[in-house]
């Protein structure tokens, strides 16, 4: 390739990274003024900055703990109230870089996710996760690792249990709320420190699905039993935590 040739193409290669750079910021330019639109409608605060302390708030939370230059960005905050009792809401989009290789190999990528975190008014929660069942779940099985299983065949093999108390695993998800995973299950939902947190971990959510996000995490929590509220005690306003 002669000396023109060379300038031409380096030239050419330019311009539609900077075109694909530009539509780019468009579109988070867009995203930010439409989540900012939805938390105005919730009654939420938005801010469209890196929160770096995030990472350190939730770390407990392992899909947040992958990659380095780790941050939440685009984040809504505010409470709603479930069944009487007040939860402080945090929801937003959350990114991290991977490097592989070395040298002239070395390579970094940038995933980006959505996620919803809701603080639970309640003392000492235990630990709880369940998401749909996967392959090496199916293998972890095969070697007496198992998850925890339920009177519902159909339930235990489409989804991934665990708890660090199988009573409250058993009291929180009973056969209406079974029923109610099977029919809407959107995403894992992981429950750690008394801060119940949903998200894929594996791509960013349309404005409009934040909302249907929020309201499934709502339903899910109201499904819990009296009683086991009651057992788990309470804890002073979320509110007054803002």
């Amino acid at each position: 390739m002669d000396g023109p040739l060379q300038i031409f193409v380096i030239i050419g290669v330019l311009a539609i990274a900077l075109v694909c750079g530009y539509f780019a910021w468009k579109a988070e330019q867009k995203r930010r003024q439409e989540l900012s639109l939805l938390a105005a409608e919730l009654g939420f605060d938005f801010s469209p900055h890196r929160d770096r302390r995030h990472d350190d708030e939730y770390a407990h939370f392992e899909i947040f703990r992958k990659g380095h230059s780790r941050s939440a960005f685009n984040t809504m905050r505010g409470t709603v109230e479930i069944d009487g009792n007040r939860y402080r809401v945090k929801m937003g989009d959350f990114t991290y870089k991977v490097t592989s290789g070395s040298g002239k190999s070395r390579s970094t990528r940038t995933y980006h996710f959505s996620y919803i975190i809701l603080h639970l008014p309640f003392l000492d929660v235990p630990s709880l996760l369940i998401r749909p069942e996967g392959l090496f779940d199916k293998l972890a099985g095969a070697f007496g690792f198992d998850d925890i299983d339920f009177e519902s065949s159909e339930f235990s093999k489409r989804f991934h249990v665990k708890s660090s108390d199988k009573r409250f695993a058993y009291d929180v998800i009973t056969p209406r709320m079974m029923t109610f995973l099977l029919e809407s299950m959107p995403a894992t939902v992981d429950i750690e420190h008394s801060r119940c947190m949903l998200s894929d971990g594996r791509k960013r959510w349309k404005p409009a699905q934040f909302r249907a996000m929020l309201d499934w995490v709502v339903t899910f929590l109201d499904q819990w039993p009296d009683h086991v509220q009651s057992e788990l005690g309470r804890t002073g306003s979320p509110a007054s935590s803002r």
